[in-house]
């Protein structure tokens, strides 16, 4: 498998070259040159009675079509992670909600959130390309939630790593700042910045392509890569779950064989739909990728009516922070698929320069013919939590919301025609407090102390949910509360460079 930029290349690369060097030239990210293909045989090898129906050995399967240039020994112990990091033994459980609805549950790793099905293994493979290689990684990651406090469990602690992860200063749910500044791992630092998440996730791209920053790094006998999904080693992790809940489906006797389904994904950088879009060109059989935001409706617009224009857009704070994002970089990918480099290039610096690009009417068709999109408000959020925990007894987390309330718009619309697979990003004590306004209906008075408002906290959120509804905080979220905070660096956007130097020099 060889892989090309999205805005011209220097040559093609291995897999092993793009996972430890994630930034493409010209600004661009690395994709595969073709992807592979599926057919029936390949899904029915995993649905025979045999040590081959797991989720290890699937992942396993998808990824030796890619015939990825990584030692089958580095491949089975990344993958052994599925086995030892996760509470459920199908890896994702895909639980039947509706008639017509399952939802795949991403978030049964050590933090909680589905960042973990791709660095688990990822940070496997990474480390131990490096050691090999005997060289050293500042790996950077940038976070609007969970990307950060996933990166952190996977090096913490690594041989020849740096972690540096910077994430938007009340932008997070507590639990998942928790995740974070408690971290004890010498390796890892932890930096709060006073912006939102499109600041720190433009800071990374710059630091990747900036010479004086790597010269500095070299300088320090350090390397650098990302944990963020602009790194393919990321999304190659992705696109296996989208196999796992077809093949569920069919072994569950929702749908035979062949059949067709539709995938509704909450969408913040676009990294889980790009892989739901190559698993479907790749033959999985697939009708529609429905694309749910919150209000930061960015992709919604593009997708129904050809836009991506941030010129009047402000990020907008939402009870389902991961995807308060304006800046989907995975876009890019899509884009160079359905229109070539140059297109992509020109679509991107348009936006890079003027905060905006319009597709042309058939380029709007050509991306309608594979995803759809929905957006819902908190308010929406909240009344689908309350409902289905009380109705469905299904509790979920704001992020699924959206995709739940985007089946349900469109199903009323006649435009889900098709069996249904949601996924579910986060586990619901991620995001206590508003799970429990969602849940009593209770308007939320916030009090306001220091100049910042204070709801009720998580540790009482959890409390309460666990007392009224059949369910239990696993104890890697209990623990939180009685960690020390021992690294939290609150700083300017500006000062982040300098930041990171330091760190790396101590």
């Amino acid at each position: 498998m060889k892989f090309i930029g999205t805005r011209g290349s220097e040559g093609e690369r291995r897999f092993s070259e793009v996972i430890l060097n994630p930034a493409a030239p010209n600004g661009g990210l690395y994709v595969p040159k073709k992807l592979p293909k599926v057919d029936e045989r390949f899904l029915i090898r995993f649905l025979s009675d045999n040590e081959e129906k797991s989720y290890k050995s699937l992942a396993k399967g998808v990824l030796g079509l890619f015939k990825i240039d990584i030692d089958k020994d580095l491949i089975n112990k990344a993958l052994y992670t599925y086995l030892r990091n996760f509470d459920d033994d199908e890896v994702v459980p895909v639980v039947k909600v509706k008639s017509d609805l399952s939802v795949a549950e991403l978030w049964h790793g050590p933090t909680r959130a589905f960042k973990d099905m791709a660095l688990q293994p990822f940070g496997v493979i990474l480390s131990e390309l490096a050691k090999k290689k005997d060289e050293k990684y500042l790996i950077m990651a940038a976070t609007s939630g969970d990307t950060g406090p996933a990166t952190l469990k996977t090096f913490e602690n690594k041989e020849n790593i740096k972690v540096v992860c910077i994430y938007p200063h009340n932008g997070t749910s507590e639990v998942q700042k928790l995740q974070m500044v408690t971290t004890t791992a010498k390796n890892e630092k932890v930096l709060g910045i006073l912006g939102d998440f499109d600041d720190a996730q433009s800071a990374l791209k710059n630091l990747l392509k900036n010479k004086d920053f790597k010269k500095s790094l070299s300088e320090a006998g350090l390397k650098l890569s990302a944990a963020n999904s602009v790194n393919f080693g990321r999304i190659i992790f992705q696109i296996i779950y989208h196999f796992w809940s077809y093949l569920k489906l069919v072994e569950n006797g929702e749908i035979n064989l062949g059949d067709k389904i539709d995938l509704i994904i909450p969408s913040g950088n676009f990294g889980n739909a790009l892989g739901a879009y190559y698993a479907k060109k790749m033959g999985l059989f697939v009708d529609k990728i429905i694309i749910a935001s919150n209000k930061n409706n960015v992709l919604y617009e593009m997708i129904k009516f050809g836009r991506y224009d941030l010129r009047d857009k402000r990020l907008i704070k939402t009870i389902s922070p991961a995807m308060d994002i304006l800046k989907s970089s995975n876009v890019e990918r899509m884009l160079f698929d359905k229109f070539g480099e140059e297109r992509t290039k020109e679509l991107m610096e348009s936006l890079e320069r003027d905060g905006y690009f319009v597709l042309t009417p058939d380029e709007l068709k050509e991306i309608q013919k594979d995803f759809d999109a929905d957006f819902a408000t908190d308010g929406e959020c909240e009344e689908i939590i309350r409902r289905y925990a009380n109705k469905e007894n299904y509790l979920m987390d704001p992020h699924t919301a959206t995709a739940i309330k985007a089946y349900e718009n469109l199903k009323e619309k006649g435009k889900i025609k098709n069996y249904v697979v949601a996924y579910s990003t986060a586990e619901w004590t991620k995001f206590a407090p508003s799970i429990y306004y969602a849940l009593t209906g209770e308007d939320v008075e916030r009090e306001i102390v220091e100049n910042e408002e204070v709801t009720i906290s998580d540790k009482d959120a959890i409390a309460y949910i666990e007392t009224h509804y059949d369910v239990k905080a696993p104890d890697v979220i209990r623990e939180l509360f009685e960690k020390e905070i021992v690294n939290e660096n609150i700083i300017n956007k500006n000062a982040i460079k300098e930041e990171i130097l330091k760190f790396i020099k101590e």
